[in-house]
């Protein structure tokens, strides 16, 4: 799977946690006073290990295609479903909120 998930998520920046739009608004301050982000990023790698542990019932994680509809027709991650960027509604996403979700998109800007 290694093969088809890095040209994928190599053209869309790796995989991110909403990383590529969080603003310094996003970020919390921890005790101490720093700041952490309330979202975070994931290696290609990291991704594919994480959906393997999804399989093996281990982990929780749900993939999010935010490129268009064509795009998504041609490729895209295993399992990634596709969801529109400006619109997502919670329907679209999963009932467990414990579980994790990565959003990407390629990005050409």
């Amino acid at each position: 799977m290694q093969h088809l998930m890095k040209p994928v998520l190599g053209v869309a920046m790796a995989a991110l946690l909403m990383t590529g739009a969080c603003k310094k608004e996003d970020a919390v301050k921890e005790e101490g006073g720093q700041e952490k982000d309330v979202f975070g990023s994931l290696t290609v790698d990291e991704v594919e290990t994480r959906l393997k542990a999804t399989r093996d019932g281990k982990d929780k994680l749900f993939v999010y295609d935010n490129n268009g509809r064509e795009r998504y027709a041609q490729s895209h991650v295993p399992s990634a479903r596709w969801v529109d960027f400006k619109s997502v509604k919670v329907e679209d996403l999963p009932a467990d909120k414990d579980a994790a979700l990565v959003f990407y998109c390629a990005n050409e800007h």
